[in-house]
Formats: C-alpha cells, structure tokens, sequence
C-alpha cells in the first residue's frame, strides 16, 4: 500500500468502496422499500423466524437462482444469513476442523482470511493470474491442496479485480476440485453486474461435476447493503453435502 503525502494536492479516487448507496444516482426500485413496508404492516413478520429462514424467501431466492441452473434448486437446498458476511463466518466455522485448511484468492476478499483465522482454519492462497485476465492459477491449487484441504473459494465477479471468469475456465475450476476430493466456495455478491465481454455465469451450473456453495445477498445488485440479507445455498443436484450431512448439522 502506498502512503499518500499530506501535502499531495492531487485528487483521488476510491476504489476499495462498498456500499452503492454512497452514490446518489444508484438507488433500488421503490417496489423494494414499499414491498418491506407492506410486510412490516401486515403483521406476520414479528415472530421469531426459523434458523434458515422464512420459507417464502428461500423459495424466492432457489426460484431466482434456479434460472441459470441445469437444474432445480428447493428451499431446503437455501440458508438465510444477515448479509454476506454472516453468510462467509457460518461457512468458515462449519469447516473449521484441527489441521484443516481453505484455499483463498490472491487477490481476494479479506474476510475470508479474517474469519479462517478466529476459527483455526489455516489459509492457504492461490494466485490469480493477471496476464489471463485474473484466471485461477489450477496448477497452484493442485499444488497446495492436501488431505486436509475441506474447500477453495472464487468470487465472481471478482473482489478486487473486477474481472469475470468465463464458462469454460469455471468448468476447469470444477474438474480441478473434483480431482481434489474439495468441494467450492463460490462468493456471488456482484451476480450479474458484469459489465465486459464475458457474461456471468453462476458456479452452481457446475454443481454435477462438483458440489458448490454460493454466497450471495440483495446489497449490490439491489442497492441495499443496509437491509441485511444474504444466503447460503447448496449447489448439489448429486447430493453430496446431503450424504456427509454438511448440508443439515453445519446450517442449521
């Protein structure tokens, strides 16, 4: 990180924000705060909610993300969470065992290191490539995965680098896990705001070849990072998580 000069006049430009409401001409669609009003009105929303959710919204979340899929997600396959980030420190806790160890990005995300660190999970990074617009290194990820590798995470598209993965590079991501034994992390909180020349496409369309978790919320594509929700959700047509009980004991 370079230190900037007190006394250096010259204007700068933030690129590590993350909050889209900073920006007075990115707001939501009023639909979205009269939808929350008219649920805070009805009545039927002060309960205490069950551990994963309300069923109404894990069934709109897998009908949403069943779009891009081969196949059909339920609401059993869906884990409500406050925002991404509770989203990322259920995931990592879950897989925290003695000796155990997650493949990260580099660059990458910082909490997913943070939260690995409180919950005695080493953090092993692969390197993504720049020279191949930010593609995952597959060698290296061979080469650091072990017997005690549980996962490795993408972000797509990425935080920080802005780049999208192609589908082809997300099918060797996958080909590469299954060989491994590990199973991915796949942080989607920028779906869909893709911009450049290669649309986004969802890990969990790899979902047979490897099983997927994905991570996302309504704060970017909705511009509501305040309303605190995102979701956990289970990317396994093969039912994988469901035959090691990941998918029940680790979530709920």
């Amino acid at each position: 990180m370079i230190e900037v000069k007190s006394d250096d006049k010259r204007p700068t430009i933030p690129l590590g924000r993350a909050d889209p409401t900073e920006f007075p001409s990115y707001q939501t669609t009023r639909l979205a705060p009269d939808a929350v009003a008219n649920a805070a009105f009805s009545y039927n929303f002060n309960c205490y909610a069950p551990t994963g959710g309300i069923a109404e919204t894990r069934r709109a979340v897998a009908e949403y993300l069943s779009k891009d899929f081969p196949y059909q997600l339920s609401p059993d396959d869906v884990y409500l969470a406050a925002g991404c980030t509770q989203a990322i420190e259920i995931v990592v806790s879950v897989l925290a065992r003695p000796n155990a160890n997650i493949l990260l990005p580099r660059p990458g995300y910082p909490q997913y290191e943070a939260r690995a660190s409180v919950s005695n999970l080493e953090a092993r990074h692969f390197d993504l490539i720049p020279e191949k617009g930010w593609e995952v290194d597959l060698d290296s990820i061979e080469a650091l995965a072990d017997e005690n590798t549980v996962a490795m995470v993408i972000i797509n598209p990425s935080n920080p680098c802005g780049n999208v993965f192609t589908s082809q590079h997300l099918k060797k991501i996958a080909e590469t896990a299954r060989k491994l034994g590990i199973f991915v992390i796949s942080d989607e909180v920028y779906s869909h705001l893709a911009f450049g020349s290669n649309p986004f496409v969802p890990m969990g369309v790899f979902g047979s070849i490897v099983p997927v978790l994905t991570l996302g919320s309504i704060s970017k594509r909705w511009i509501v990072p305040g309303w605190r929700l995102g979701w956990i959700v289970t990317c396994d047509p093969n039912g994988i998580f469901q035959q090691s009980g990941l998918s029940r004991i680790g979530f709920n």
